[in-house]
């Protein structure tokens, strides 16, 4: 997985993380499931990322 890969995953599942905790202040039910979902598909790409390095060697 590329450093831009990596920095770019990080950058949406920490988006997700805000999301979902400002969702969480603020009551607003579907901003806290779209930060959850917005981490799992981030962590989902990480794992894809990964099985394509572990291929790679």
């Amino acid at each position: 997985m590329g450093i831009a890969d990596k920095a770019k995953n990080a950058a949406e599942e920490l988006a997700g993380k805000a999301k979902e905790v400002i969702g969480d202040l603020t009551g607003n039910k579907d901003l806290e499931a779209e930060g959850r979902t917005d981490q799992t598909k981030a962590d989902l790409k990480s794992a894809g990322e990964n099985v394509k390095d572990a291929f790679k060697k």
